[in-house]
């Protein structure tokens, strides 16, 4: 079974908790951008032709048939409660978009999804209810697969996944670049040279996170380490917290992280101390401490998906959310000088005109050469990262 969401253990589902939302029930004041790949259903990426190659043999699939958007039915899946403020919260947020943009779409949802077979009753009940496309805010792997084997009328969209079918894609976010930049901003703010991380568990998207922090830290300060403490659970707010703590006390100046809730940015403002947050814009359990997030939108790329499978264009293709399309860093907080944005800010544009700071010789924590000198991780290899880098300490 594929490695779910890599976000195990995100609580009990609230069972038989399928809820329609009637029209007008979601604040739909949201902007919608077009979406640039709308006539596949695809998204731009920073793929050096990696997840072409992925997607060669769905590239021309049968294209599930047109439907009315009165007659149609989006289901989603969601790993934790909409009202998280993080990760949840922000896949509502693109929802609500697609309401804004397709009035006459209905929508189905539950919260709490778990990671057995309660989630493939759950998918099933999609289907039953007349579902055209479902999207999952989480890698659900055979819980999923299984379902779409038996529904190939429905499309089945899951984020941060692998897994491809007729009728069944996944997406991410390249959420490595973002966290160089700020590593970057982390490395010219830090007294102590060490930054603290509250992981999950030892997953790819931890170590992508914690490595490219460390990096773009070293770049401008190259004696910094990155402190890793996993508490294996998304949503513990407790245990965060005891996390961070431990991190403080040890002399990390400088918190980051990848929860889906602000506790450590709390424990940051009473310290006096710099938080990095994730998912979403969070300064206000911290405003003093907040120096910036790693921030999701996922508006446009839904959109897109559901414009396709409506008009009958929709095709299985992986993709990447890229950096400024997707992905970014939130507005800087208010204490951060302006001479550490203006430097982080400058690598940041950078990436965005096609520069990779994941150029070898790339060590990994016990100094043996991982990525050799001139060669580049490309996004597929970075999706996949699962070994530290040298510096980043805790997560072997």
């Amino acid at each position: 079974m594929a490695e779910h969401r890599r976000r195990t253990g995100h609580g009990v589902a609230r069972r038989n908790l399928l809820r329609l939302a009637a029209a007008g029930l979601l604040p739909s004041a949201l902007s919608v951008p077009e979406a640039g790949a709308a006539e596949t259903g695809s998204s731009s990426s920073t793929t050096d032709g990696a997840l072409a190659k992925l997607a060669a043999p769905w590239t021309t699939p049968p294209l599930l048939p047109a439907i009315r958007e009165e007659d149609a039915l989006l289901a989603i899946a969601h790993v934790s409660p909409v009202s998280d403020g993080g990760w949840s919260t922000v896949h509502n947020e693109a929802i609500q978009a697609v309401r804004t943009a397709f009035p006459r779409l209905r929508v189905v949802w539950v919260e709490n999804v778990p990671f057995s077979a309660d989630a493939t009753r759950i998918f099933r009940q999609f289907v039953a209810e007349g579902a055209n496309m479902i999207l999952a805010g989480a890698d659900y792997g055979d819980f999923l697969m299984d379902v779409a084997r038996h529904a190939p009328e429905v499309a089945f969209v899951q984020c941060d996944s692998t897994l491809l079918a007729r009728n069944v894609s996944w997406y991410y976010l390249a959420h490595w670049y973002v966290s160089y930049v700020i590593g970057v901003a982390a490395g010219l703010l830090t007294r102590s040279g060490q930054i603290g991380f509250i992981a999950s568990f030892p997953l790819p998207a931890v170590y992508a996170s914690a490595n490219a922090l460390l990096l773009g830290a070293r770049s401008v300060r190259p004696d910094a380490t990155v402190r890793v403490v996993s508490i294996n659970a998304w949503f513990d707010p407790q245990g965060a917290l005891g996390a961070a703590t431990a991190l403080a006390d040890t002399g990390c100046d400088v918190l980051a992280g990848i929860m889906d809730e602000p506790g450590y940015l709390r424990l940051a403002q009473a310290r006096g101390i710099w938080a990095i947050m994730s998912n979403n814009d969070e300064r206000t359990a911290g405003p003093d401490a907040y120096l910036t997030s790693v921030v999701f939108d996922f508006r446009q790329y839904y959109v897109s998906q559901v414009r396709a499978r409506l008009a009958g264009r929709w095709t299985p293709l992986p993709a990447f959310l890229p950096p400024g399309a997707g992905v970014d860093r939130d507005a800087w907080g208010a204490r951060v000088p302006d001479n550490v944005r203006r430097q982080a800010d400058a690598v940041r544009s950078r990436i965005l005109t096609g520069w990779s700071p994941f150029i070898g010789p790339i060590r990994d924590a016990h100094g043996q050469v991982r990525v050799a000198s001139g060669q580049r991780m490309d996004d597929l290899t970075l999706y996949h990262w699962n070994w530290p880098v040298e510096g980043v300490l805790g997560l072997d």
